[in-house]
């Protein structure tokens, strides 16, 4: 994760600004050696101990134990998808009260935000941008709904990763380093949006974003219980695990 976000930022700051590249070489290259020092020179293993005469019901892994009636929270793919369209709906109403309460329409954010694709709208006066326009509505129901999303399949997937502090994580953390990328970047992405966008608002609308799809992470897959947060960490990150399978031991009574 941190190598894909180095290479990311690497790939950004080739079209924005030299720092977010710079940025992205110093992850890709903690993750690297970090990476390659678990497999290089020599794979890296562990040793633990085990009990050769150990009773019949040694066979089950160690689990995390749970009082009766507390549901098991586990991992949920479907929670970030659940956690981007409510974020969505949250982010788009701060940006439709923008629209209303600066030019008193309820289209202007929608079409500045479709205005990028489209050649003719390059200059659109607000004027125009106030009115509804069919075409403006669908592409950018179309923008809004594939970024909302996307970000939240990545808060499903982050937050139960790192469970501590997810609200804060969610609701401004991650707000504010989407905002700081997405000023770097939108000029050469919508020049229009860029000149018109009222960053204050656009902030507003992230934080709203982050709380809703932080909250319903939190409801779903409960990252802030205790129960969750001691899971070990292949549980919280739904990774596939060879939990209570017996492996065959060494002649000094090892295994890795």
């Amino acid at each position: 994760m941190v190598l894909g976000l180095g290479i990311t930022l690497i790939a950004a700051g080739l079209i924005t600004n030299v720092a977010i590249a710079v940025l992205g070489l110093l992850l890709s290259a903690m993750a690297a050696i970090g990476w390659f020092r678990n497999v290089l020179p020599h794979e890296h293993l562990e040793m633990v101990e085990v009990q050769l005469s150990a009773p019949a019901d040694v066979a089950e892994s160690p689990q995390v134990t749970y009082s009766p009636g507390i549901e098991r929270p586990t991992y949920s793919f479907s929670s970030g998808v659940e956690a981007g369209v409510a974020g969505g709906v949250a982010m788009a109403a701060v940006a439709t009260g923008f629209s209303w309460m600066k030019f008193h329409s309820l289209w202007y954010g929608i079409n500045l935000l479709a205005a990028g694709s489209f050649i003719g709208w390059t200059d659109a006066t607000d004027s125009f941008l106030s009115q509804f326009h069919f075409q403006g509505l669908l592409v950018a129901l179309a923008i809004h709904a594939m970024v909302s999303v996307l970000v939240g399949l990545l808060y499903g997937a982050m937050l139960p990763i790192f469970p501590r502090q997810s609200l804060l994580t969610a609701g401004l953390i991650a707000p504010i380093l989407w905002s700081g990328l997405a000023y770097s970047m939108i000029k050469h992405v919508s020049p229009i949006l860029s000149d018109r966008m009222d960053w204050g608002w656009f902030v507003a609308s992230q934080v709203a974003y982050g709380l809703t799809a932080g909250w319903v992470i939190h409801l779903r897959v409960k990252v802030r219980s205790t129960e969750f947060q001691a899971l070990p960490f292949n549980r919280r990150a739904g990774l596939h695990t060879d939990e209570g399978r017996r492996s065959e031991p060494t002649k000094d009574g090892r295994q890795s």
